[in-house]
């Protein structure tokens, strides 16, 4: 799962879905919630450093001044998309070292890496290497006039690193739940779940703070259409949050919001806790892969669960549904 690096965090990202609409943003005034399990393919432009290791006692990675959440963007001068195109290019050098251009803190950066053959011919590197995250999450919404998606309400990262991928290309596809591994405090649980990569459901464009974004390809269930809540029209009180734990069975559970905090920029917007007696028993409070989960007040859609309160699993946070919208919409 993605986010098993921050579990010693005071929160936890889980995963949500976002989607287009209109007004002085353009996004509709009324979405499909959604509330599906789904799962998550991102591949990344360019190749990920997750690590290093020791080539004949040296640190390659730390010669060349690279570190883990470096992408590295061309080998050579000759662009790489994914592994198999590093692999290609240094399968073919003649020298003890090539030249690599890699991207940090949104900027790109030279450096000299050197290579080291072993008795087999293979080029040793000295690095660890993806260019591919797979993981579940929740869808948030479908924009009925847009068919465009959101998920997670927060950005899709590497777990060992932390750093947000940039997407080459990606998609969301179906997801059945097989089990859940129950919250206690300090502890965040997790959704495990079945994923059938051969059923796309979506194409994702972009990952951003407030979620994942792209179109959605399949069908989608008519029977959830909700009015777009203005953070101003979101109340403490009673409201319910759409999600699955069991198979692909989308239910729908209590909560009662604590407190708001109108900032817009922040992704911990909706303070709330879990009152649902059989969701508590079941999952011990919000567990990863909740993430995206929609949030309902009324006849409004009004946010999706972002985070867990690792100390108190039955209480989280949730985002504006109006900031995924906006964000999705830039």
């Amino acid at each position: 799962m993605f986010l098993k690096k921050w579990k010693k965090a005071s929160f936890l990202f889980l995963l949500t879905f976002f989607i287009l609409t209109n007004s002085i943003y353009a996004y509709s005034d009324k979405i499909y919630a959604g509330g599906e399990n789904i799962g998550i393919e991102i591949k990344s432009d360019g190749v990920l450093i997750v690590g290093s290791y020791l080539v004949d006692g040296r640190d390659l990675c730390k010669e060349a001044n690279l570190k883990e959440g470096d992408t590295i963007v061309k080998i050579n001068g000759k662009a790489i998309q994914n592994i198999d195109e590093m692999v290609s290019l240094l399968s073919k050098i003649s020298q003890d070292s090539v030249q690599v251009s890699y991207k940090r803190d949104g900027k790109i950066y030279d450096t000299t890496l050197t290579v080291v053959q072993d008795e087999n011919n293979i080029y040793k590197t000295g690095l660890y290497v993806k260019d591919t995250i797979t993981g579940i999450g929740t869808l948030t919404f479908v924009d009925p006039s847009t068919k465009l998606f959101g998920a997670l309400g927060h950005e899709v990262a590497d777990s060992k690193t932390g750093i947000m991928l940039e997407v080459k290309e990606g998609k969301i596809f179906s997801s059945t739940v097989t089990s859940i591994d129950r919250s206690d405090a300090g502890t965040p649980g997790s959704k495990n779940a079945t994923l059938h990569q051969n059923e796309e459901l979506g194409e994702i464009a972009e990952n951003k703070n407030s979620g994942i974004f792209g179109t959605y390809v399949d069908n989608y269930r008519k029977d959830t259409l909700y009015q777009v809540a203005e953070p101003n029209q979101i109340k403490k009180g009673s409201a319910t949050i759409l999600t699955v734990t069991e198979n692909d069975k989308i239910e729908m559970y209590d909560i009662e919001i604590l407190k708001i905090n109108e900032d817009s920029h922040d992704l911990k917007n909706i303070l709330f806790e879990i009152k649902d007696k059989e969701l508590l028993e079941k999952t011990g409070g919000i567990v990863q892969g909740m993430s995206g989960s929609p949030i309902i007040q009324g006849d409004f859609i009004i946010g999706a669960v972002t985070h867990v309160v690792v100390n108190s699993p039955e209480k989280g946070y949730g985002i504006f549904i109006t900031t995924m919208l906006e964000e999705a919409e830039n």
